[in-house]
């Protein structure tokens, strides 16, 4: 493919997502200007997301796919997995889509927990689920990301595509880097995320990570196994370190 021709597919396939300036941002440096103006639109975004998730109450988040139908074996492991998280106490925090998200967040709304959704806007799969008792969009994935993480105290993670396996890595980073500390970590479905294993076990024979730091990953099948585990660490780390209680102000339009 001639220059020419990949700079017009490059030109056609940017004017089909329009407003991701996100794009542009990532394309090397720009003027000084535009550098400013995009750093405080992202700063904005970031206050915009405190202020609404702030009394959100402690969440799990659930990464998933959003590609999962109702009704199939994923999604009523989404439903079960809300509901377990609901019961302990905890409000579950989703991407706040279809599929896996749609499933955890209504398995904890028929469980009468809190149900909360950071979701992301995208020329498709963008569309928030009607299970929501917080919502806040995001334009940028970089903010929808660091919000979710903020505000759990644990990940749950279902079978999903790139993006849940991005999920998956960067919890898993933060952890191992101890920029989170004693965060469960569940891998749930044996059958679908089993493969990593070895691939881990391989890291760790050759000095590239050490057995520590999958000290908090659970694989299972179990969703009691799994409330178990959220019940060891994030209970406890909530309980002894988060437990803050924030009032409301008028002033702020709280």
């Amino acid at each position: 493919m001639s220059v020419v021709n990949l700079k017009a597919q490059t030109t056609s396939d940017t004017q089909e997502l329009p407003g991701h300036e996100e794009k542009y941002f990532l394309e090397g440096p720009r003027s000084r200007a535009k550098e400013l103006f995009f750093s405080v639109k992202v700063l904005m975004e970031f206050i915009r997301g405190f202020r609404i998730l702030h009394f959100a109450g402690p969440c799990i988040a659930v990464f998933g796919s959003a590609r999962v139908q109702p009704g199939s074996e994923y999604y009523e492991l989404g439903r079960k997995t809300g509901a377990g998280i609901a019961k302990l106490g905890f409000a579950v925090m989703t991407g706040g889509g279809p599929g896996i998200m749609e499933a955890a967040n209504r398995g904890a709304k028929e469980a009468g927990g809190k149900s909360v959704g950071c979701n992301i806007s995208l020329p498709r799969e963008q569309t928030a689920n009607k299970y929501l008792d917080f919502q806040f969009s995001c334009k940028y994935f970089f903010v929808r990301k660091v919000l979710m993480f903020k505000y759990s105290y644990g990940f749950m993670i279902l079978p999903g595509g790139i993006g849940t396996l991005d999920e998956f890595s960067e919890a898993l980073t933060l952890i191992q880097t101890h920029k989170i500390l004693n965060f469960p970590l569940v891998l749930m479905n044996r059958g679908y995320w089993e493969p990593l294993m070895p691939l881990f076990h391989k890291m760790i024979e050759n000095y590239m990570i050490g057995a520590a730091d999958l000290k908090y990953i659970l694989l299972t099948d179990s969703i009691e196994e799994a409330m178990k585990h959220l019940q060891k660490y994030a209970v406890a780390q909530y309980h002894t370190k988060r437990k803050t209680e924030f009032h409301r102000y008028v002033l702020l339009g709280e």
